[in-house]
């Protein structure tokens, strides 16, 4: 157990012959008292004043832990909000090359279709104008044939036996 002040001041020391001056050692006594008082208020505040410092440097740490984690969830979140806008642009592009795909095949088959009915018109256009050469050839033909004299003639006689 620790000396106290008390323990200082109730100490009592026997008596000899050629001892020292008691009131010398009354004296440095008291200063010893006083010392050791001053030293164990001293001890005491610096205590205090460690427990206070340790509460702070406890509450330092834990907003640090906290910071520390409240950082590591926002690199997570901003990681996350990355690879989510990298799979959102994928769709996306593969939903325009599927778009892209889809009309270049539409138009494709648009064209062919366009380039047969050019094709179905051009076949049509040559057998109409094969018919109707054949049929003014025919014509002509007819309109050439020795009949339409003979025909002019009565024709023009039958006129004039009416007049």
């Amino acid at each position: 157990m620790p000396l106290t002040p008390l323990d200082i001041h109730n100490k009592e020391f026997g008596r000899r012959l050629r001892g020292y001056d008691e009131d010398e050692v009354n004296e440095f006594l008291d200063q010893v008292i006083k010392d050791y008082e001053s030293l164990i208020r001293e001890n005491k505040e610096m205590q205090n004043q460690l427990l206070s410092l340790q509460e702070k440097l406890n509450h330092f740490a834990n907003i640090e832990e906290t910071l520390s984690k409240t950082i590591i969830v926002a690199q997570e979140a901003a990681d996350e909000v990355k690879n989510n806008a990298k799979k959102e642009a994928q769709l996306i592009v593969k939903e325009a090359e599927k778009n892209a795909d889809r009309i270049i095949n539409e138009s494709l088959s648009k064209s062919r279709k366009v380039a047969l009915e050019v094709e179905e018109l051009k076949k049509q256009a040559s057998i109409y104008r094969a018919r109707f050469r054949t049929l003014v050839e025919a014509q002509l033909e007819l309109l050439s044939q020795d009949g339409w004299e003979a025909l002019e003639s009565s024709n023009a006689a039958a006129t004039q036996e009416k007049y």
